[in-house]
């Protein structure tokens, strides 16, 4: 019977994490040499993870599926990292940063996971600072903040647009510096397909060379996954076009909980889509709404340009609906507000998919330089993919999957329920409910990766006697052989239909009935749905060339066949959870104004998921306490 022990610790929110470090069971340095980690992922979250457990001397065998580390999606990051330093002392601080980031979930995270976050936030700026990271300063020197959404503080430090980026080299210096004493074996060009688990803990995985399609056992005596999060399930997303959910799902299989897997954000600043064959969705910063106004014509019919439409005419709806925030609202509610103004034919562009985003009024005021210099970047990029120039005429955006809140289910020390299996960054469930608050995902990946996964995994070594796993260990022939059977499957594939082709439907599906919006009817047309296409998928899916060499299709169909059992897993969460909250919006669920309508009651719980074998998933509930913060209507009006 699968149990949830959050491990969280007792006493004051304050100091539980510095007295939880001092309780910790130490590796004494001899020993460490002597400790193989495995790191799957090398995001912010698995490079800091490698690089910081390379130092401390354990050895590290550290996977990713790109050809450099460097190609990780954190690299996609664009806004920036909070931190609650208050250069610009307005009032923030760690109680503060701790309570915005509770309340932007919607009450549907752990209070002392979220303190602990706050507390190293701190930390991180400091630590990226001295790797390097060229965060933007002031005119004397002092780092920049900015604003982002869900605050009423200046907490976000940036480069500007290209903060993911930044902070990925400065993790991968960390990481090269690692490798280069002999800490960290890399291992690029390898893909994860499942876990090894011997006597109940976690020992190893099982890897396939991209380049070769050589499958092969790695053993070590605890792993490490930081392999992101799952929106790709939609087909369009604002993720790199290979992110997947293949690892933290195979480790579902293995006995590890799925927490909360309906809780995936909609960004509400993408570019809108243009095509049905579009590969991907491309992001604009979030940062672009501390000057940016989102409006829309007030008449529906208007077809002028939106130059040529006066500001009297011009709805500035966020701004009408929560004059508090206006434009500052958290992602849910803005992108809610965005699909409902189009789903009522108000929307612009092509299909009536998109509201503008207009920089005339800060251009105006404070000129054109100050913010090239701000977004330079960004307004380059939006102009090479729509070939307009937002510099003169408003961009115009749409909500697109982008974050995922929920995955594998973790404790206080971020290990799974499989002991020895531990999760970082977005591929946990951990920090955020229901709705991540802008620029708070690198803080995560990196405060998992830096300060806290380094004491809490020597803990489990120091208390664990796991005596050495053969590369020929029962469980690992039997795990290469499960491998070997489902690739063999997948390249007896002959049918008419690409992989991408049933992605692409997938996506719609969930869409439709699991997106921004959902409500019983259409999640259980799904649970119809989605079975129907996974049975039709594995009778008519072509996957062309062999398992013994360089094979994308190869890669991409056994992705999707993943998904295509995960989205299953997502709508049955998604029909369990019957309140709206944050990101998980059912209609039957909602206020006289359209806001969602949370239930404590019986909701405020992490919904978390064990995998049973040729039959329905069996939920277990995590009650979530409140001490510190009191659950309230969360209002941004």
């Amino acid at each position: 019977m699968m149990t949830l022990d959050s491990k969280v610790p007792s006493g004051p929110l304050e100091t539980k994490w510095d007295r939880h470090r001092f309780s910790e069971k130490l590796v004494s340095p001899n020993n460490k040499r002597g400790i193989k980690i495995i790191v799957v992922g090398t995001g912010l979250a698995g490079a800091s993870a490698a690089s910081t457990l390379g130092q401390l001397g354990y050895q590290v065998d550290c996977f990713c599926f790109h050809d450099s580390p460097r190609r990780a999606h954190s690299i996609a990051a664009q806004g920036g990292i909070n931190a609650a330093k208050n250069y610009q002392d307005d009032g923030d601080s760690i109680t503060r940063l701790f309570y915005d980031t509770i309340k932007g979930g919607d009450f549907r995270s752990r209070e002392a996971n979220v303190y602990r976050l706050a507390q190293v936030s701190t930390q991180i700026i400091d630590q990226c600072v001295a790797l390097g990271v060229p965060f933007a300063r002031e005119y004397g020197g002092q780092l920049a903040n900015r604003s982002f959404g869900g605050v009423q503080v200046s907490r976000t430090f940036y480069c500007r647009g290209q903060t993911g980026q930044q902070l990925l080299l400065g993790a991968y210096s960390a990481l090269s510096w690692q490798i280069e004493r002999g800490q960290v074996a890399m291992h690029p060009r390898t893909e994860m397909l499942d876990l090894i688990v011997v006597d109940g803990h976690a020992r190893g995985i099982v890897v396939r060379d991209l380049v070769s399609g050589r499958l092969a056992v790695h053993t070590a005596h605890a792993v490490v996954l930081a392999t992101g999060g799952y929106s790709n399930v939609y087909y369009l997303s604002t993720n790199a076009s290979g992110s997947n959910v293949t690892a933290t799902y195979r480790a579902w299989k293995q006995g590890a909980a799925f927490a909360n897997p309906c809780f995936t954000q909609i960004h509400p600043t993408a570019i809108p889509p243009t095509e049905t064959h579009q590969a991907k969705l491309t992001l604009m910063s979030e940062s672009l709404r501390n000057d940016g106004r989102l409006w829309v014509p007030k008449t529906p019919s208007d077809r002028r340009t939106p130059d040529q439409i006066p500001s009297s005419e011009r709805d500035y709806f966020l701004e009408r609906r929560y004059p508090r925030y206006g434009n500052l609202v958290p992602r849910d509610v803005a992108s809610r507000a965005v699909k409902t103004l189009c789903d009522e034919g108000r929307g612009v562009g092509p299909g009536g998919h998109g509201v503008y985003l207009d920089f005339t009024d800060v251009i105006d005021q404070q000129g054109l330089d100050i913010v090239r210099e701000r977004y330079g970047n960004l307004f380059d990029m939006y102009q090479q993919i729509t070939g307009e120039d937002a510099y003169r005429l408003p961009m115009r955006i749409y909500p697109a999957p982008h974050y995922t809140m929920g995955g594998l289910w973790v404790d206080y020390n971020l290990m799974s329920t499989i002991p020895g299996l531990f999760v970082i960054g977005e591929a946990n469930f951990a920090d955020h409910g229901a709705n991540r608050l802008g620029a708070s995902s690198l803080m995560q990946g990196l405060g998992d990766g830096y300060f806290i996964l380094p004491y809490t995994i020597g803990h489990y070594l120091a208390t664990t006697k796991n005596s050495p796993v053969a590369d020929d260990h029962p469980e690992s022939r039997r795990a290469i052989e499960c491998v070997s059977t489902r690739v063999a499957k997948l390249l007896r594939g002959q049918g008419r239909r690409t992989a991408a082709s049933f992605h692409c439907e997938l996506g719609r599906i969930l869409w439709d009935h699991c997106g921004m919006a959902r409500c019983e009817a259409g999640l259980n047309r799904a649970l119809q749905l989605i079975p129907a296409l996974r049975e039709e998928f594995w009778r008519d899916v072509a996957v062309p060339g062999s398992g013994e060499t360089f094979n994308q299709e190869l890669e991409y169909a056994g992705r999707v066949a993943d998904f295509l059992e995960f989205a299953e897993l997502l709508c049955h969460d998604a029909l369990h959870r019957k309140e709206s909250c944050g990101a998980h919006f059912r209609e039957e669920y909602q206020t006289v104004d359209g806001e969602p309508r949370r239930d404590d009651t019986r909701f405020a719980h992490v919904a978390a998921w064990e995998y049973v074998e040729n039959s329905s998933p069996i939920l277990h509930k995590e009650p979530l306490t409140f001490e510190y913060v009191k659950p309230t209507t969360r209002s941004y009006q």
